[in-house]
C-alpha cells in the first residue's frame, strides 16, 4: 500500500459514542443499553455470534437504522441534529451487501469516485481534482491499474480491494468494514489485511471498526475490541485485555481457548468441558 501524506493529530478525539442505545423490532430485541466509545487512534474489531446485534450496531452507526431509545454521536455530530446524508461522505463503509449493488459495468474509477458523494454510481461531473483523488485511491490499495477496468470483470478480492478505495476515497475519519474479507480465498485475504495494516499505521489514517467471524482476521494492527452477545456489550477495551478465552466462551457459548501467534489469535474448543 503506498503513503499519504500525513496530518499530524493533536489530542485525542471522540470518533463515535454510543449511550444507553437501544434497538427493538415488534417483540424482538436487537440491541440493549449498549454502551461505547471509540476514541482517534484506536482501531476495533466487533466480534460475537450470528445474530448478536453486530451489523445492526454498524447500522445504527451509519443511520441507516434508527435506535428505539439512546443517543449516538458519530465525528461530533449528533443523530436528530445533523444531516446524515452529509455526515456519510466522511464515514467510509465496505460490506458484501454495497458490493452487491454496485453496477458491474461502471469501471473501477468510477466505482471509487462515486464514494465521494457516498453513492453507488456516477451521477454529477467530477472536476480532474477528483479523479485524481480517486485514482490515488486506487494506488492506495495497490490496485491502480485496474481503473479502467469493469467492477465485473474483477476478482472478489480486487472488487474488495476497489470497495474500500471507493471508502477512502473522501478521506473518512472513520472507515467501517463489515465482513470485508469475506468469500476472499486465503492470497487474496492475506493481501488485503496487509493493506489494512499498512493503513492503521499511517497516522493519517481514518479510526477502523472491522466486523469479522474470524479470529485470525485481527491483526496486529486492532488495538480494540467489542464483544456483543444477544444484542448486548458483554466486553470491550484494549485488545489483550478484553480478546480471551474467557471472554470468547461467554460470547459464543461454548468453552474455548485463545492462542497468540506472531500477533494472531486461535480459537480452539474445549472438548469434554
Amino acid at each position: 500500500m503506498g503513503t499519504r501524506g500525513s496530518r499530524r493529530r493533536g489530542r485525542r478525539a471522540e470518533v463515535l459514542a454510543l449511550e444507553g442505545v437501544a434497538l427493538q423490532r415488534g417483540p424482538r430485541r436487537i440491541l440493549h443499553r449498549v454502551n461505547w466509545e471509540v476514541q482517534a487512534g484506536e482501531h476495533w474489531a466487533i466480534l460475537g455470534a450470528n445474530g448478536s446485534g453486530k451489523t445492526t450496531l454498524l447500522r445504527v452507526v451509519m443511520g441507516y437504522e434508527w435506535p428505539t431509545d439512546g443517543r449516538v454521536r458519530v465525528l461530533g455530530r449528533v443523530f436528530g441534529e445533523t444531516e446524515l446524508a452529509e455526515l456519510r461522505k466522511h464515514v467510509g463503509w465496505v460490506s458484501s451487501s454495497l458490493e452487491q449493488r454496485v453496477h458491474p459495468d461502471d469501471t473501477a474509477l468510477e466505482v471509487v469516485v462515486s464514494g465521494l458523494e457516498a453513492a453507488l454510481s456516477v451521477y454529477r461531473v467530477y472536476s480532474d481534482n477528483e479523479w485524481r483523488l480517486a485514482q490515488r485511491a486506487l494506488e492506495l490499495v495497490n490496485v491502480g491499474e485496474l481503473a479502467d477496468q469493469s467492477y465485473g470483470t474483477l476478482s472478489q478480492g480486487e472488487r474488495q480491494r476497489v470497495l474500500v478505495a471507493r471508502a477512502l476515497v473522501g478521506r473518512p475519519g472513520l472507515l467501517i468494514l463489515d465482513e470485508a474479507c469475506a468469500g476472499l480465498d486465503p492470497v487474496a485475504r492475506e493481501a488485503l489485511l496487509s493493506d489494512l495494516g499498512e493503513l492503521a499505521q499511517d497516522p493519517d489514517a481514518p479510526t477502523l471498526l472491522v466486523v469479522t467471524h474470524h479470529l485470525e482476521e485481527i491483526g496486529p494492527w486492532i488495538t480494540h475490541v467489542l464483544l456483543l452477545a444477544r444484542g448486548e456489550v458483554l466486553a470491550a477495551g484494549p485488545l489483550r485485555e478484553t480478546l480471551t478465552s474467557h471472554n470468547l466462551s461467554q460470547a459464543f457459548g461454548r468453552p474455548c481457548e485463545l492462542h497468540w501467534q506472531d500477533g494472531r489469535c486461535r480459537l480452539r474448543l474445549v472438548e469434554g468441558a
